[in-house]
């Protein structure tokens, strides 16, 4: 009997050591809430490890709102946490928002962090406006001068839509083709450079930042400087091919003439041939007629005296055509 009392006495031993190097892992971040006066009981730190709930981010988390004066309760901040937040920042942004008398609650603060969005950035920057860059944009006004444009754009957070609203990205964007629209409407380029601010009052009017997670304050030119003259150059490749369409135009013709002509010396050559073979036939003739009868011998050599007459009188008057040349 006083063996199996040993055996249990040194089992309660070692598991009251195991219960006691486990409270004691606890002791001291319940002891720090305790006097923080951001009461955690024991049972829920043990609950937290054992829904690998890191206790030392909820407790200090709940430290830092209780002494802010806006304590969270420890079952939002382990379901913020295992909902892939970032409790501290949350609480932080809370902290920030209420000291610059910004409406902020522990649910929308969750939910703009969940949304993926800094909201503990997006408090700042309701405090103090960010200043954005935009790229350079060009642009060309009506007298055909191109222009290039770098603005800067002044914006606040706005709480109330960075769920749901659209980014820095969208802002910029927007900007950019307001300034496009606004340098394309401009009667001459000149006009610009003269009144940049134009540009910034048409932007501003237009309404950009709807359905955005920003409000714009300002835009402001910080640069305006003169590009090509685009219309110049439009018209001179407008004329460049227009003189490549006149240049094909006239190659066409002048191939289609060419094959005009080709086709008419053809023919030339094809009359000619048809003239041999009938003078061809001309003797055949004759000597038919000789034998017939339809011809006499005399008639043939008046003809011959003729044609020899006729070649004769060609001859001469081929030679008194150019008298300069010397005779044969």
């Amino acid at each position: 009997m006083s063996m199996i009392a040993a055996i249990a006495l040194f089992i309660a031993a070692i598991v009251a050591l195991v219960l006691l190097a486990f409270v004691a892992n606890f002791f001291s971040l319940w002891l720090q809430a305790l006097f923080s006066r951001a009461s955690v009981s024991m049972f829920q730190l043990i609950g937290m490890r054992l829904r690998k709930v890191p206790p030392k981010v909820i407790v200090e988390s709940r430290i830092l709102s209780c002494k802010a004066g806006m304590p969270v309760d420890t079952n939002l901040l382990e379901a913020h946490y295992m909902s892939g937040g970032d409790v501290i920042r949350v609480v932080q942004a809370l902290i920030a928002a209420n000291k610059a008398n910004i409406k902020l609650d522990f649910k929308q603060a969750a939910a703009i962090d969940l949304a993926g969005r800094n909201v503990l950035e997006a408090v700042q920057m309701s405090v103090n406006p960010k200043v954005i860059e935009t790229p350079r944009v060009s642009a060309v006004a009506l007298d055909g001068i191109q222009l290039h444009a770098v603005t800067r754009i002044t914006v606040r957070a706005s709480i109330q839509k960075l769920v749901g609203g659209a980014g820095e990205e969208t802002v910029v964007a927007r900007v950019g083709e307001g300034i496009v629209s606004s340098i394309g409407g401009a009667a001459s380029h000149k006009d610009v450079l003269e009144n940049p601010n134009m540009i910034s009052r048409k932007v501003l009017e237009s309404g950009l930042d709807a359905g955005t997670a920003f409000e714009i304050l300002s835009i402001d030119i910080a640069d305006v400087d003169v590009g090509q003259n685009i219309g110049a150059r439009l018209e001179t490749d407008r004329a460049e091919a227009d003189k490549k369409i006149a240049q094909a135009k006239a190659e066409e013709r002048r191939a289609m003439a060419y094959a005009a002509e080709q086709e008419m010396k053809a023919k030339v050559m094809e009359m000619r041939a048809k003239l041999v073979e009938s003078e061809a036939q001309v003797p055949m003739a004759m000597s038919d007629a000789l034998r017939n009868g339809r011809l006499g011998v005399m008639d043939y050599y008046n003809m011959k005296n003729i044609q020899a007459d006729t070649q004769m009188r060609s001859q001469l008057g081929g030679v008194d055509a150019q008298p300069n040349q010397p005779n044969a």
